[in-house]
């Protein structure tokens, strides 16, 4: 079983930033890729800044930081990251996006690299399909954001994934300091089959006039013992994300009760995204 010592991450958004970062924090090296500049900027802005909070909080000593920081780079091509041991693509939820991505991961990565996905619903056979013969080292590793505190690791093998793979899969999480569980390989496999559901029925709640949004809120973290509302935590995912979840959902699995809440769709429309644009179903301060 070849070991990994470094992990190439393709995409540079919230969780891919998070990947990298707890990546890095293991002692592993982490390449952070994004054809975007300004994404990669974000990313090490990101990373600096999470880094020093635990420097301030005594968790690190800043030897320990500079370290960490170190062993992240940040580069625009695959190619700048040919030689890592591990690749994870995470990439908007967009299933032609990630079956691009992964054509070319299969031609830059070694035979011996696995081919991870951070997907969270859509199907890993399906993404697999995009390598071929190589459909056997592609795996479903979906972390849970924010990546650095979350502890699980969906583990999620598609149709023709190895052995070898999924338990250098679940190896690599422990490194990892995650707790990887596994998942078949169905949409939205078991969190956000779960979870979107029951977001997608709050904002059905409000549109139908059942109760405002922070009210909604209230009932389910004081009734439920949830430690964020559901509309509260839909700002916190990306009401763009939550759509795109749901729209998988209703096309694999074909039941009306998947289909998205008009209410969402709108919001999403009309680009109010939730914390990353600053207002979705609630106003934020700008950071």
């Amino acid at each position: 079983m070849t070991s990994v010592n470094s992990i190439a991450v393709i995409g540079a958004g919230t969780m891919g930033q998070g990947i990298a970062l707890t990546a890095a924090q293991s002692g592993l090296r982490a390449f952070q890729i994004d054809v975007n500049a300004d994404q990669l900027a974000n990313a090490k802005k990101y990373h600096a800044k999470t880094v020093a909070r635990l420097v301030e909080k005594q968790k690190l000593t800043q030897p320990q930081a500079d370290e960490i920081n170190a062993r992240i780079s940040y580069v625009s091509s695959m190619a700048d990251a040919k030689d890592a041991d591990w690749a994870i693509e995470a990439a908007t939820e967009n299933v032609d996006l990630k079956k691009k991505i992964f054509g070319l991961m299969k031609s830059t990565f070694g035979p011996n690299v696995v081919l991870a996905t951070n997907t969270s619903s859509i199907s890993i056979t399906d993404l697999a399909s995009a390598v071929g013969e190589d459909a056997h080292r592609v795996i479903g590793m979906h972390f849970f954001n924010p990546v650095p505190i979350m502890k699980l690791v969906e583990v999620i093998k598609g149709l023709a994934t190895s052995a070898e793979t999924t338990q250098r899969t679940i190896d690599l999480a422990t490194v990892m300091g995650k707790t990887p569980i596994p998942a078949n390989d169905r949409a939205g496999f078991v969190s956000n089959r779960v979870l979107m559901p029951m977001i997608n029925e709050a904002f059905f709640a409000w549109m139908e006039g059942v109760a405002e949004p922070e009210h909604i809120d209230e009932i389910m973290k004081l009734g439920c013992n949830f430690p964020m509302g559901p509309l509260r935590l839909a700002d916190f995912i990306g009401l763009d994300v939550c759509h795109d979840i749901m729209m998988v959902l209703w096309k694999e699995l074909a039941q009306p009760k998947y289909a998205p809440c008009p209410k969402l769709r709108q919001l999403v429309q009309a680009g109010r995204l939730g914390d990353k644009t600053g207002r979705g179903v609630f106003e934020y301060a700008k950071k």
